[in-house]
């Protein structure tokens, strides 16, 4: 299979509706796209990821209008935050609909649900007559990509097409939000901060340490990783050789390492800058091929939360 990079809204529509899968731009990441309401296109999601069946995936929609087609109730709650946020880096997890098939929601009775932010994206949603289900466009466990060349570099071959939009704005998954109990839940922190939900809804309740059924997209332990080892936290260049380190940092630069080998996110300081370079700065330190890549601890403000959730679980199987 030839895989093609391009902008041609017509053609991702045609291959989506034949049953085919196509990766999509948006402010987050790119996503791996298919028909929601046809499980057998999706499980085909799930075979070119390597992705377990209890890992449910989130349901794109082209407006907010559209929810109420796939969820049983769309509460006060979040139809504050669909107001506020949507298009945006946004998912609410809802009673579902049985519309929605079961492979979508790993059997759960909720489904997770958003509106994108790309103007291409939007289009060919307008354009299609059922919502997409789409996870990030890589290798399950893997760093997210965040421009199309990042999709082809690892699923050429794969999949037909690969809508370009150019590179995610946010750089981070969507911030994932339920209720529980009569509270608010962030079940995944992500490109939308805590801060800016609870402006709108109150306090919230952080809930993205999980046991071991799935209850949220991207909430494994283990995601996000660089098959190179990332340790968090201080950077302790004493016992590696140099040349076979790479650095993670916010807005500091290493006079001992190699200019080549580190990464600074954003030497103004800004964690939005720092969440938008971030999977794409992983993805170049990883392709170095070094023994250990050290990232730098970010605060654990605004953006800064999400940017560490990403890098804990990077490195969970090499330890911090």
């Amino acid at each position: 299979m030839t895989t093609e990079i391009g902008k041609d809204i017509a053609k991702a529509r045609a291959l989506l509706e034949r049953g085919l899968l196509v990766a999509i731009p948006t402010e987050t990441v790119y996503g791996l796209a298919a028909n929601a309401l046809d499980p057998e296109a999706v499980v085909q999601i799930f075979e070119v990821k390597n992705r377990p069946r209890f890992d449910p995936l989130i349901v794109h929609l082209a407006d907010a209008s559209e929810a109420e087609k796939y969820v049983g109730v769309f509460p006060n709650w979040a139809e504050k935050l669909a107001d506020r946020f949507w298009p945006g880096p946004l998912t609410l997890v809802l009673p579902k609909r049985n519309n929605i098939p079961d492979i979508v929601t790993s059997g759960l009775d909720s489904v997770a649900i958003r509106v994108p932010l790309s103007p291409l994206t939007h289009e060919l949603l307008s354009q299609l007559d059922f919502p997409l289900a789409a996870p990030s466009a890589n290798p399950f466990g893997y760093v997210s990509p965040t421009t199309a060349q990042h999709v082809a570099d690892q699923l050429s071959g794969k999949i037909s097409y690969i809508l370009d939009g150019g590179p995610c704005a946010v750089g981070l998954e969507s911030t994932i939000v339920t209720e529980e109990d009569g509270k608010i839940h962030v079940l995944r922190l992500g490109g939308l901060s805590v801060e800016e939900i609870e402006g709108v809804v109150g306090k919230v309740v952080v809930s993205t340490s999980h046991a071991s059924v799935v209850q949220s997209p991207g909430s494994l332990d283990s995601h996000y990783a660089t098959r190179t080892p990332l340790r968090i936290g201080k950077i302790d260049l004493s016992q590696y050789d140099i040349s076979s380190i790479g650095v993670l940092s916010f807005e500091t630069r290493y006079a001992d390492i190699p200019v080549d080998h580190q990464i600074v996110l954003s030497p103004e300081g800004s964690l939005h800058e720092a969440s938008k370079n971030l999977f794409a700065a992983m993805r170049y330190l990883d392709s170095l091929k070094l023994k250990v890549i050290f990232a730098e601890e970010f605060p654990e403000i605004g953006l800064g939360r999400a940017i560490n959730d990403r890098l804990r679980r990077a490195a969970f199987k090499t330890g911090h």
